[in-house]
């Protein structure tokens, strides 16, 4: 493959789906991908940034970017948050290349209201895109999978799920998409444990980068450097740990959910037992609240909700 710097093959012979892979990250996840020697189904809807409108060019052209530089790949501009768009995004790379070996949910966008004036159709759709978006592709690579494990062709698959920052944390003005995105990390430790038995892998990232989201969001922190710096917020940093985890070299990690940003990666450590106090018998209220304060001064500070002033 010609112009692929400095090329390691470490996902040669793999196939990998991406979805929302016609712009930012999901663009640059495909084009690390195959860089590394994967086939890619670039899907994309093409919609906008608030999710109006669709097109069909932004998947082709970056499976046509691909193929320039010698890889392989085919558009899939599928829906994939139906369930007939799910199941044709699968069927592609299995018509396509013959085999299916990772999958990177990546797909989403954004609909920012302050929760009193966020009606039910933005809260709806973001839902939608993010978190059903996640759950039907994922659903339709693991049968096949179970299938493969079941005819005794185990696979050596990974599912790299698409989380945030604000699904860890939460983030003011986006409560929508800070519950989608921390369905999804709940989705990645129950299909972690249920298809281990399948030979399938699957972890979460939660990634910051300058996309069509973030640039106006979170409009200073993504600027762009000037000339000559390093760009911490180009989306291609994050894309070599999604190529490590898609990759075979990433056996035995699973479950997990990380954090990438500029060249730092960070494994993110979920909830977990702190102070405690056990009566053995019922609290009246009063005693609970005095408990209660008591246990929340042994315990650490939450980190600030992103956003809070």
């Amino acid at each position: 493959m010609t112009g692929t710097g400095n090329r390691t093959g470490i996902c040669t012979g793999r196939v990998a789906v991406v979805t929302g892979a016609g712009r930012g990250l999901g663009r640059a996840h495909a084009l690390a991908l195959a860089v590394e020697g994967a086939a890619v189904v670039v899907n994309d809807l093409g919609v906008a940034p608030d999710g109006a409108g669709a097109s069909a060019g932004p998947a082709q052209q970056v499976a046509d970017e691909i193929r320039a530089i010698g890889g392989r790949a085919v558009a899939h501009t599928g829906d994939i948050t139906t369930t007939d768009g799910a199941a044709s995004l699968i069927t592609t790379a299995l018509d396509a290349f013959g085999r299916l070996d990772a999958l990177v949910n990546n797909a989403g966008f954004l609909r920012d209201r302050m929760l009193v004036n966020l009606d039910e159709d933005d809260w709806d759709a973001v839902i939608r895109v993010h978190l059903k978006g996640h759950f039907l592709p994922l659903r339709h690579a693991a049968a096949h999978w179970r299938a493969e494990a079941k005819a005794g062709r185990t696979p050596d698959a990974r599912i790299i799920n698409t989380g945030s920052g604000a699904g860890l944390l939460g983030s003011v003005g986006q409560g929508n998409y800070s519950a989608a995105k921390a369905g999804i990390i709940g989705l990645t430790l129950v299909a972690a444990a249920e298809l281990a038995p399948y030979g399938v892998q699957i972890n979460a990232l939660a990634p910051a980068a300058r996309t069509r989201m973030t640039e106006r969001t979170f409009a200073a922190t993504m600027a762009a450097p000037a000339a000559g710096e390093f760009d911490a917020m180009a989306p291609e940093n994050v894309s070599p740990l999604v190529v490590w985890l898609a990759s075979a070299d990433s056996a035995g990690v699973t479950g997990r959910v990380f954090e990438a940003e500029a060249g730092r990666i960070t494994v993110m450590e979920g909830w977990r037992p702190g102070p405690t106090a056990d009566k053995g018998t019922r609290w009246t209220p009063t005693e609970a609240g005095e408990t209660t304060r008591k246990l929340l001064a042994a315990a650490e500070a939450p980190q600030p909700v992103y956003g809070a002033r």
